[in-house]
């Protein structure tokens, strides 16, 4: 058979990933002088985290009240528990008033009172320091506003629907990149002399996460086989009122943020107690407290049994009146009520959610890592949040590093014309082949993994074509989600194995027995290696550092993990760097459905273009709330992994990727909720169909044309 050749393409500055952070970098080297091309895996800023945030961004503007960057350090290193890369963390606090002006100059719209930008005090800040933009809109306005820019930048091509698979390495140096088309297949090279890593942190390997479907590691993993270090990969911050219950759809689950310290929400326990200050917080209904504490009470509380009736807390606003509340939330109260949630008569419950990852790639303060050619920008970036990141950094953070890296980014490829080198694009790609393009896993492949992994490793009986669930995998699939401590090595098998998915807010989607795409395998790679650092860097020991909630699993038969643990910060300077490893980690597993309460019929259509219509039908069991989108996961989970469909955010509705016909009209998956009976889903009329629900819907400049 005849295999086409790879599609080759050149530029002076390669940026990886298209959230805040990768799109600011383009904007820099382009404004430096170079050619870029941005690439994502998503559509340009649709995907990452930056559209995602609804919350504040921090920096020291002095607006409302006096403030210096000094004070914004001061406290960002407090936060981080004396662990933050302080030469970083001055970097971040000294820029950051440059870009908020920037933004609001390119026409962000942050918030405004009497002629100044309107700043508020978030947790940990001890100023009004945190501006944003009105209703629950902020990383939307960011990301739309860099998008456009993007847009008319003419230096910049941006290619959506690009996974970036490995970074081409030849003599110390990076050279390009190995990438696939998600359209097609079709393999790409991409020459350039530096190379930029924007594509966010791993908080997506956990299945309860704020993040977007592609914040999973990848970036970690090129930065690995390239060679780079990283550092402080332990460190995962958990939101502490993530939305947990009644189910929300359409909406982010960490929106209750600014409008807790907005209206002094209050956060009881199953008793309808307040319990901050039983911790060490001082909390007064204003949440002051710090995020790792917030969790740490949090999950103390449930495992004392004095938990809400879902596993977390209550946060509540019925003290508050109807006016009040609807002039802070404005058109928010109507999305609310849509998720039949009054907050003038009930309380809503939430839980630690797994939020931003403080480790990352090892740079120095102008984001140059320990390989020549390439930079890193945003949460890709460890260390300068040590243990616990601020509230509000994270935008800051993507700003001002993707700035930098953009800009010395396209003074290093000035200087240094680097070259692409064909053989060592040929040797990383044979490589990659076999996980990318190897056999589909059958039976054979599935049982040879279980002989691998030795007795006691096998979480799925052989029966149906894709194998079933376990008695004890539906066990561990319904216990709380507040336990929030990741694995550790596993003795007893050829190499010990890091499972930070042995409990459902982990890692730990084991891949089924059927057909497995090119894009799950790419994706698969990739969580392995950022698993693997997540996990070596906890140590043996299973300890670790930082300032992070631990927790026991209901039932471990295997292996015991601590009882959880105060926070226990070291001593400042003390970090650990993880440079690659070899051991393997489970995948993903997902925690499954619980309290099913109704079976819905969803009628798909299937095939690709050219092929006759055909629908396949599936009986999907829900719970109260879910949405079409959560279908059609439970569907590919379950059933039949090759089912193609697209969405990035998870039920926020800001990606806006899952759009299809819906019985007949278009619609978002992520919107529409499932009910009993029958619903016919169909691809969009009229676009590109790429196969069953999944259309072209990239804008025309951010397609990859060949020729």
């Amino acid at each position: 058979m005849n295999v086409p050749e790879p599609l080759h393409l050149s530029t002076g500055v390669l940026v990886v990933g298209a959230g805040g952070a990768g799109m600011y970098a383009a904007l820099a080297a382009a404004r430096a002088g170079a050619e870029v091309i941005l690439a994502d895996k998503n559509m340009i800023g649709r995907g990452g985290a930056t559209v995602m945030a609804q919350m504040t961004v921090a920096a020291a503007l002095a607006e409302q009240e006096p403030d210096s960057w000094e004070d914004h350090l001061a406290d960002t290193l407090a936060a981080g528990r004396g662990l933050c890369d302080e030469a970083l963390a001055e970097v971040l606090c000294r820029n950051a008033p440059a870009r908020m002006r920037e933004m609001d100059d390119w026409g962000v719209g942050w918030a405004r009172a009497n002629g100044h930008i309107r700043q508020v005090t978030a947790p940990g800040h001890r100023r009004r320091r945190c501006c944003y933009v009105d209703f629950l809109n902020t990383g939307p306005a960011v990301a739309g506003t860099l998008r456009k820019r993007v847009g008319r930048t003419g230096a910049v091509r941006a290619l959506s629907n690009v996974a970036i698979t490995d970074l081409v390495v030849k003599d110390g140096s990076v050279r390009g990149a190995l990438a696939l088309s998600r359209g097609d297949g079709a393999a790409i090279e991409i020459a350039a002399a530096a190379t930029v890593v924007a594509t966010g942190g791993l908080t997506k390997l956990y299945s309860r996460s704020s993040a977007s479907n592609n914040m999973a590691g990848e970036g970690y993993a090129l930065a690995l086989r390239a060679g780079a270090t990283l550092v402080d990969m332990e460190f995962v911050q958990f939101f502490p009122i993530g939305h947990l219950a009644p189910r929300l759809v359409g909406m982010d689950p960490i929106m209750w943020d600014p409008f807790r310290y907005k209206l002094g929400g209050r956060l009881l326990n199953g008793a309808m107690e307040e319990f901050i200050d039983r911790y060490g917080g001082e909390d007064g209904g204003r949440y002051t407290a710090t995020r790792d504490l917030a969790t740490y009470a949090i999950c103390r509380e449930v495992e004392a049994g004095r938990g809400s009736p879902s596993g977390g807390a209550w946060l509540s606003f019925t003290h508050l009146p109807e006016a009040e509340l609807r002039d802070a939330f404005g058109p928010v109260i109507d999305r609310l009520l849509g998720n039949g949630i009054d907050l003038t008569r009930a309380p809503v419950e939430v839980a630690p959610i797994a939020h931003y990852h403080m480790g990352g790639v090892k740079v120095d303060s102008l984001m140059r890592s320990t390989v020549a050619g390439l930079y890193a920008a945003g949460e890709a970036v460890g260390g300068a949040a040590g243990a616990n990141r601020l509230s509000g950094n994270a935008i800051s953070e993507a700003l001002v590093y993707g700035e930098i890296a953009g800009r010395e980014a396209a003074r290093h490829a000035q200087t240094h014309a680097g070259g692409w080198d064909a053989r060592a694009a040929q040797d990383v790609r044979d490589a990659a082949e076999p996980r990318l393009r190897g056999t589909r896993r059958g039976p054979r492949a599935v049982a040879a993994t279980r002989r691998r992994a030795g007795p006691g490793r096998r979480r799925r009986d052989a029966a149906g074509p894709h194998g079933n669930r376990s008695e004890r995998d539906r066990a561990h699939a319904g216990a709380s989600a507040t336990h929030v401590e990741a694995g550790r090595p596993v003795p007893g098998t050829r190499a010990a194995r890091i499972r930070p998915g042995r409990h459902p807010d982990h890692a730990g989607r084991r891949s089924p027995a059927g057909p497995c795409p090119v894009r799950y395998r790419v994706r698969h790679r990739a969580r392995r290696s950022a698993g693997t650092a997540l996990g070596a860097a906890r140590g043996r020991g299973g300890g670790g550092r930082g300032a992070r909630p631990r927790g026991k699993p209901r039932r471990t038969p295997a292996r015991r993990f601590p009882r959880q643990l105060a926070p226990v910060p070291r001593q400042p300077g003390d970090r650990r760097t993880v440079r690659g490893s070899r051991l393997p980690v489970r995948p993903r597993r997902g925690a499954g459905l619980r309290r099913v309460s109704g079976v819905a019929t969803l009628r798909i259509a299937r095939g690709r273009p050219g092929e006759p219509d055909r629908f396949e039908t599936f009986d999907v069991p829900f719970t109260p709330g879910q949405s079409v989108l959560d279908g059609l996961m439970w569907i590919r989970e379950h059933v039949d992994p090759s089912l193609a469909f697209r969405f990035a955010c998870i039920n926020a509705n800001v990606c806006k990727e899952c759009v299809m016909r819906i019985d007949g009209k278009n619609g978002y998956a992520c919107t529409e909720r499932l009910k009993p009976g029958e619903t016919a889903l169909q691809p969009l009329a009229g676009k590109r169909l790429i196969r069953d629900l999944a259309c072209d819907t990239v804008p025309p400049k951010e397609r990859l044309v060949r020729g």
